[in-house]
């Protein structure tokens, strides 16, 4: 019985599919055939595959146009081939080839010879497959994308609001440490309405600020004089701010809700110092609420990119570099990292004291990252919980973090029931 495999070139207005029997001695037999990317001519190739016999399909896209080509397949033709009598295990799969691992010869490209050389690559297993998660887990990252898009545009705009400020000689920024603060965020909301007094300005700051009245005072004198269209600047990024801060409290919310059934997984992987409950449900939409993709945690720390990269020749390697690997897990680990190892007496903490006797400060934190990638598939692979064994956490730093992770799941939704702390008392 004939074994047929297609390959697909993808590309934005069209696709370029192939198909041919493997199990042939000799050199492959392609049929060639050409489709547009609409719904409707989707749906046709989904229709022909399943004509064709297909059992497997490979294609190779190099941004998002792969994406409908995907979902039009796993909803039509994937069901259909995998319900027929007789299917073998492999039968219905889809493979996305990265595109570096099926490029040509220079000079000698053509979209039918790419998707035929991805068959051929496919069957000799010399492919470089992504890892593609079901339709639900893809939603939970479009919307955990999202919200990782608008912080940056958070972090873009106070850029330029610092910007503007020192323009209109405002030096707020200068004498306020976290100058997006309640107390700064007060001022400058005032400022945008309409207040140029900078005594009333300074007396809404909060008792515990540093900075002095009179410090403040002079950080805001330029309000006095300054142009109106300054204010009218500011009240713009100030309304700006506030829309995005919405938009992305809503997208985690909305993020919550639909992962709301591994309320326990978010909990789990919150618990590691330097985690939080946005970071818990980040990781979760990128490596699934039990990383069962993923059969030890070295083969997730590879997928991530956390790992000493490999380029031997002569028996020397190269470049230790690490891989690029999944780029939103990497960033996740390199922030939780980085607050990780603050944490005082945290393991985290003593790991990074050892890798710095030998490593630079920002190696030494990516070697913590790597552990720290171990314990996440730990966590989410054998459902076990994080058990601090640093030898300083004291039980009241410990029941501070979880009364506030406790405040977060319930702002999205979550219902919590608190377990007790036990914390390993700390050396005399």
């Amino acid at each position: 019985m004939p074994y047929r495999i297609a390959g697909i070139d993808v590309h934005k207005k069209m696709l370029a599919v192939v198909v041919s029997n493997v199990e042939v001695v000799g050199e492959y037999e392609f049929q060639r055939r050409r489709f547009q990317t609409g719904p409707a001519q989707l749906r046709r190739l989904a229709e022909w595959l399943v004509e064709q016999e297909v059992e497997e399909v490979v294609m190779e896209s190099t941004a998002q146009y792969g994406q409908p080509v995907w979902a039009t397949l796993e909803e039509y033709w994937q069901p259909q081939r995998r319900n027929q009598p007789g299917a073998g295990s492999k039968t219905g799969e889809l493979h996305l080839a990265q595109a570096q691992s099926n490029k040509g010869a220079p000079g000698r490209k053509n979209d039918f010879r790419d998707a035929e050389r991805s068959v051929k690559r496919l069957v000799a297993g010399e492919l470089t497959l992504s890892f593609v998660p079901d339709a639900e887990q893809r939603l939970w990252r479009t919307l955990t994308h999202r919200r990782v898009q608008l912080m940056r545009d958070k972090s873009r705009i106070q850029s330029q609001l610092e910007s503007l400020l020192e323009q209109a000689h405002i030096k707020l920024a200068s004498v306020v440490s976290d100058w997006f603060g309640v107390s700064a965020r007060r001022m400058l909301q005032a400022m945008a309405d309409g207040e140029t007094h900078p005594e009333v300005l300074a007396a809404m700051a909060e008792s515990n600020l540093q900075a002095t009245p009179e410090q403040l005072c002079d950080a805001l004198s330029a309000c006095r004089h300054w142009n109106p269209i300054y204010r009218e600047l500011v009240e713009g990024i100030m309304k700006q701010l506030q829309f995005i801060e919405q938009e992305a409290d809503l997208l985690e919310r909305r993020a919550a809700e639909w992962m709301g059934k591994y309320q326990d997984a978010v909990e789990r992987l919150a618990e590691i110092p330097g985690m939080g409950i946005t970071s818990a449900l980040q990781t979760i939409a990128e490596v699934g609420p039990e990383a069962k993709r993923f059969q030890s945690a070295g083969e997730l720390c590879s997928w991530v990119g956390v790992i000493p990269g490999e380029t031997v020749t002569a028996e020397q390697n190269a470049s230790s570099h690490s891989p690029h690997g999944n780029r939103p897990m990497r960033r996740i680990l390199c922030e939780a990292a980085h607050a990780a190892v603050k944490t005082e007496g945290s393991i985290f903490e003593v790991k990074l004291k050892k890798f710095v006797q030998h490593q630079k400060y920002h190696e030494a934190v990516w070697s913590v990252a790597h552990f720290m990638c171990e314990l996440i598939w730990k966590i989410l692979h054998q459902g076990v919980r994080y058990e601090e064994r640093g030898p300083g956490v004291k039980a009241k730093a410990q029941q501070k973090r979880i009364q506030r992770q406790i405040r977060e799941l319930k702002a999205l939704g979550y219902e919590v029931f608190q377990r007790p702390v036990l914390a390993k008392p700390c050396p005399a």
